[in-house]
């Protein structure tokens, strides 16, 4: 007889698993949790060259029953074409992970631990605004520079050179990251070098008021990025890498001090 949606509704957990049938080997498998409620599989059971195997469809009601009906009717046309259904669907999952997007995940994870919260956050941003559209479905091996160029070149148009040149950095991350998984056989970022506009500089005049000197060591030092940076921030501003030794700023005026014995560089 047939499974209904009722009769798997109230379907309680006994002492040992059982099985409700549908037919054709579709079965639901209901056994008894730690906290007493029931928990619902859906099997499919078949033969593959003469063994008998079983396949996990999901689970209730996560998959409902017409959703259970369909997958096992896609594993009996695989099987007509003598396609082990389960080799598919393992076939399937390793595909899955092998995607640009399944990889770049992978890579931001692994960089949780490294990166600053404000850092990685820019990092996601970056791949799931530029990159995961035009590219996270594709196979991160089948990915050709050109189609790189001109996810990247879609930044470009809007005027963000440095996000764009950003962006290529951190898919060239996540292409060595698959190469070391094996996932890919080399980084087409190393392609692209030279393709992009370079990012426009704009030189700004050195601060000598000392009010606005201060704004900036009180930026510097809210600073969340990377360590590194924020080290070199800090240190940015140490006499030690300033011209001469000391700029001391004190009543609005500065005044150069050279170190005795010092004598002022040559402009």
């Amino acid at each position: 007889m047939k499974l209904t949606d009722t009769k798997i509704k109230n379907a309680k957990p006994q002492e040992r698993p059982y099985k409700l049938f549908d037919g054709g080997g579709l079965y639901l498998l209901i056994a008894r949790q730690a906290d007493g409620t029931a928990s619902r599989w859906w099997r499919l059971k078949y033969r593959f060259r003469g063994r008998e195997k079983v396949l996990a469809l999901g689970v209730y009601p996560a998959i409902g029953l017409k959703a259970a009906r369909a997958a096992a009717a896609d594993a009996r046309k695989a099987l007509l074409c003598g396609v082990d259904p389960s080799v598919e669907k393992a076939s399937a999952k390793l595909v899955q992970s092998d995607t640009f997007k399944a990889v770049a995940e992978e890579w931001l994870g692994m960089q949780a631990k490294k990166l600053a919260t404000v850092t990685l956050s820019k990092a996601r941003w970056m791949l799931e605004t530029f990159t995961y559209p035009r590219l996270g479905d594709k196979l991160i091996n089948e990915i050709k520079a050109p189609e790189m160029l001109a996810a990247l070149r879609a930044i470009e148009s809007k005027g963000h050179h440095e996000t764009a040149t950003r962006t290529k950095q951190r898919v060239g991350q996540v292409m060595r990251y698959a190469i070391a998984t094996g996932r890919a056989e080399r980084d087409i970022t190393g392609d692209l070098r030279g393709a992009l506009a370079p990012v426009p500089t704009k030189n700004r005049a050195a601060l000598t008021d000392p009010a606005r000197v201060g704004e900036l060591l009180r930026a510097i030092d809210g600073y969340q990025g990377e360590p590194a940076t924020a080290a070199a921030l800090k240190l940015a501003p140490s006499p030690s890498y300033a011209p001469a030794s000391c700029v001391a700023l004190s009543g609005g005026s500065s005044t150069l001090r050279l170190p005795s014995g010092a004598s002022r560089p040559n402009a």
